[in-house]
């Protein structure tokens, strides 16, 4: 989504084209939607490296521009789950993330700093969201359920559920009690807020 002023450069994509093809086509497609981003970004910095493309990202972060592997990372579940959000949104997000660091002093730059806003209003024509708002329970389930002194259930993913299992303390941010294990809930389980 831009900001009143703001023409996205690339090409809208076409939700129900991109709805229509298997996870293998969604990927290719991802790869080329990468590449033209690539293309656009080396308007301003002929040099920028063609980034990598992997979609071995987990949890629930969208997507990651990952310089020492030299590219981008991509949720896979979340890309089969927000085809339009990740063309139009992720891609460019990260796209200017991998371009503000190959800039002079852009290793130095703050991850959404002004550089990236710059990146993303400027060669992007997209107002620079910093997170996104995307459904992240297929791709993060938290099935284990905590409770506190004031009943506020909590959800713990398994990595954070065997954290508080080996001695790590949650506390709740409404009561200040601690965290204490209730059980194991279903997936489909509407989500309740987090610790």
């Amino acid at each position: 989504m831009s900001e009143r002023g703001l023409t996205p450069a690339l090409s809208p994509s076409n939700a129900a084209e991109l709805d229509a093809l298997d996870a293998t086509s969604l990927r290719a497609r991802l790869c080329e939607r990468a590449d033209d981003a690539w293309r656009l970004a080396c308007e301003i910095h002929p040099a920028l490296p063609r980034p990598r493309v992997w979609f071995d990202l987990k949890g629930r972060s969208a997507g990651q521009a990952h310089y020492g592997r030299g590219g981008l990372r991509f949720n896979a579940v979340l890309l089969t789950d927000n085809r339009h959000v990740f063309f139009d949104e992720i891609v460019p997000h990260e796209m200017a993330h991998w371009l503000v660091f190959h800039l002079e002093n852009g290793a130095r730059a703050r991850p959404h700093g002004r550089e990236w806003k710059g990146v993303m209003r400027g060669l992007y024509g997209l107002t620079p969201h910093v997170t996104h708002r995307l459904d992240v329970s297929r791709a993060s389930p938290q099935p284990y359920l905590y409770r506190c002194d004031c009943e506020t259930p909590h959800r713990f993913t398994a990595r954070r559920h065997a954290m508080a299992r080996r001695g790590s303390r949650y506390a709740c941010r409404r009561c200040g009690s601690r965290l204490r294990f209730e059980r194991v809930v279903a997936a489909d389980t509407p989500a309740v807020p987090n610790a």
